[in-house]
């Protein structure tokens, strides 16, 4: 019975510091992924080569491929995201793996023409020794009213 009540005592004391902690990984996966955002828009190769996971996926309205051809498409503006748009997030976090989702308006320029659509964005996260590194990016077109 002793040991119920202490170890009962011990989760209620640890409980907060752990949501709290919690709280706290979830805020830096969204400030991680605004910060993708940003790198995509200014095709900055560099920073996103070492965010993206080297085994990464990436699934596109087009087709999948890994993290290569994923940065040389932002370098070479192939695809230049323009500006998303984040209507809603919401993170989840599974041991080291996070999954981040964002629905977004995203503007882009895709062969020379400017393309706006309505997204829903699954971003996978996995903790590495050397920080969070993207693991999968996947967009999904919405279709129909009330996608925000």
């Amino acid at each position: 019975m002793k040991r119920t009540i202490f170890g009962l005592i011990i989760l209620l004391l640890t409980s907060p510091f752990a949501f709290g902690q919690e709280e706290e990984t979830e805020q830096e996966i969204i400030e991680l992924s605004k910060n993708k955002w940003q790198w995509m828009a200014e095709k900055e190769g560099d920073k996103l080569a070492e965010l993206f996971d080297d085994k990464a996926v990436f699934v596109h309205m087009g087709g999948s491929w890994g993290k290569e051809r994923e940065v040389d498409i932002i370098r070479s503006g192939g695809i230049w995201y323009k500006n998303a748009e984040i209507h809603k997030v919401s993170v989840k976090l599974i041991n080291d793996t996070a999954i981040l989702l964002n629905r977004i308006t995203l503007t882009a320029e895709v062969g020379g023409n400017e393309v706006t659509n309505p997204f829903e964005v699954t971003e996978v996260y996995i903790k590495k020794a050397d920080g969070w590194k993207l693991a999968a990016l996947s967009f999904t077109k919405l279709i129909g009213a009330g996608n925000h």
